[in-house]
């Protein structure tokens, strides 16, 4: 990756020398917090430090409940740059680069459902608790022809909603999924995706000096194994390099 940068694109990603990364605090694949020390951990921290250290500039990181507070804090000019899922309803105001990895989503069904496929869900009268404004939740929202989503604000109120309200199906990532139908007897998980989740990195998209910037630097973490590297030191099962 080649960190020449002019001192406009600099400006862009790391205004006053410090690049302010926005997380999404729900997504523990990329992102993990020591509860004790208050401590940040996680492929995304581990790719955000990659990228100040190769600027040569400092790192703050900005955190938010959920990945919909992120992007709609875009325009604001709160962070520089941003690690959550690349999806079309973002694309307004967030300049993605090309995903450095991919999640599986699926859906969690209770006992004795007849579901075997995500095929089988979209049907008239079947209702799927979903997290608000998530990537799976976007993409539900734009594929679905005959089901219903029940939208919730955030990840484990989505699974709570689903309990008490006895609904059809959960819609979620694929390893908090797995964690879930542990505390369901009984319950599973579907075998097939309906979507593979891209988590790419952002920067607002009027700064348009920084893009390539960032663009290089998720093609040379690919490339070099950082990724695979990263995914492997935080346990981060489930994630894999997106192609």
């Amino acid at each position: 990756m080649n960190t020449t940068l002019s001192s406009s694109a600099r400006e862009q990603l790391a205004p006053g020398g410090t690049m302010r990364v926005g997380l999404n605090m729900s997504n523990f694949l990329l992102v993990k917090k020591n509860e004790a020390s208050g401590e940040l951990s996680g492929v995304a921290i581990d790719l955000a430090r990659e990228l100040a250290r190769r600027l040569g500039v400092a790192v703050q990181f900005v955190p938010y409940p959920s990945p919909g507070k992120v992007a709609e804090a875009a325009p604001t000019g709160a962070w520089d740059v941003a690690f959550l899922g690349a999806e079309p309803q973002r694309a307004n105001e967030i300049a993605f680069t090309p995903a450095y990895l991919e999640i599986e989503a699926t859906y969690l069904v209770p006992p004795g459902s007849k579901f075997q496929t995500v095929a089988d869900v979209d049907q008239p009268g079947v209702r799927i608790s979903v997290s608000n404004k998530s990537a799976y939740e976007l993409y539900l929202t734009r594929s679905l022809k005959h089901a219903e989503l029940q939208r919730v604000d955030g990840v484990e109120p989505s699974y709570q909603h689903f309990v008490d309200a006895r609904l059809d199906a959960l819609a979620g990532l694929r390893p908090r999924l797995v964690s879930d139908v542990e505390r369901i007897p009984g319950a599973r998980v579907l075998s097939d995706r309906f979507t593979a989740i891209q988590q790419a990195m952002g920067t607002p998209k009027a700064r348009a000096e920084a893009y390539p910037v960032l663009e290089a630097f998720v093609a040379d973490v690919k490339r070099s194994g950082f990724v695979a590297a990263a995914i492997e030191r935080n346990g981060a099962r489930g994630a894999t390099v997106a192609p």
